[in-house]
């Protein structure tokens, strides 16, 4: 009897208990849903920092364009605001008030126009669906450059790109940068 007593039976445990082998499921998983979702975050900033860059350089490709443009017209000066009759595309334009339009509201360059966007050379940009430069010529004060004044009544205008771009899932075109300079006169 003594000895049944000091004697103890060891069983030696193989393999993972039914505990263990889901709490290591649950941790594997969390893990790779947490890559799964930082991967997505990734990519998310990637898209934007992309947009980014792409509208802002499109947004200097109109600037580069006008940069070396006079103001007005070297026939009519000051006394037609927008493109004249007979400037009816882009390089047709040859001075920087051109580039406000006939009606003010600016002129519009996309690929679902035909005619943009476009590069500093005036030629239209191909591989760019969706995406769209306006163009916005202001005379402003140029003792408040906050201060719009009226059409060809100031030595100093402000140009403004904005760059649009609409994205095969998207219902409207989002504002990804404007670019806003000053032409002194």
């Amino acid at each position: 009897m003594k000895r049944s007593a000091l004697t103890t039976t060891h069983h030696r445990r193989r393999g993972f208990t039914l505990i263990e082998t889901a709490l290591a499921t649950i941790i594997v998983g969390t893990g790779v849903l947490a890559i799964i979702s930082s991967q997505q975050a990734f990519f998310k900033q990637n898209e934007w920092s992309t947009h980014a860059s792409t509208g802002q350089r499109l947004g200097n490709e109109i600037r580069e364009l006008t940069l070396h443009m006079p103001r007005h017209d070297p026939v009519t000066g000051e006394t037609f605001w927008g493109p004249e009759a007979f400037e009816l595309d882009v390089e047709d334009f040859d001075d920087l008030d051109d580039f406000d339009g006939d009606d003010g509201q600016g002129v519009a360059f996309s690929a679902a126009l035909g005619n943009g966007p476009i590069s500093s050379l005036g030629i239209p940009i191909t591989d760019m669906q969706g995406w769209s430069q306006r163009v916005f010529v202001e005379n402003i004060n140029p003792f408040n450059i906050v201060g719009v004044v009226v059409d060809g009544s100031s030595d100093m205008m402000r140009v403004r790109v904005i760059v649009e771009y609409q994205g095969p899932a998207d219902e409207t075109p989002r504002e990804i940068t404007r670019v806003t300079w000053l032409a002194p006169g």
